[in-house]
């Protein structure tokens, strides 16, 4: 249960722009470190396991394998200390959460790569190159019905 004035405080903390991705994709998530008086942003690679929470406690867990050992890294994803998430694969999942994963090995833990086609992908674009530009009419003249 939420209350109206957590909720409002919250809204200024959210990320304005989220990256759009779900459990399967293949992503690179650039954080925030730092290291004495310096700053720098490493980048964290795997495949994004599961996704939960709601508001300013969403997160999502991003698992990878570093010398045959699985490491699995949580991110809220309105933190300021995570830079950027950008998709390097999407994957075809038929669930939301992929912990069965931790007991793949080889190439059983790889996952199908989700095909969008452009119709899908372009949206606006695709269906603009589709339809043809409207005829422009001059006032006063009849229109015709297309053959």
């Amino acid at each position: 249960m939420s209350h109206p004035l957590i909720d409002s405080v919250e809204e200024k903390c959210l990320r304005r722009r989220v990256p759009e991705f779900h459990s399967g994709d293949t992503v690179d998530v650039l954080t925030r470190i730092r290291e004495g008086g310096k700053e720098r942003t490493q980048v964290f690679n795997g495949v994004v396991i599961a996704r939960g929470g709601r508001g300013m406690n969403e997160r999502f867990t991003v698992r990878r394998i570093v010398n045959n050992e699985g490491v699995e890294r949580v991110f809220p994803l309105h933190s300021p200390s995570v830079v950027d998430v950008a998709v390097k694969r999407r994957g075809k999942v038929r669930r939301a959460k992929l912990y069965y994963l931790r007991d793949r090995v080889g190439k059983a833990r790889r996952l199908r790569e989700l095909r969008v086609s452009k119709e899908k992908r372009g949206g606006a674009e695709s269906k603009a190159a589709k339809s043809p530009p409207p005829a422009e009419v001059a006032e006063g003249e009849p229109v015709a019905a297309p053959a």
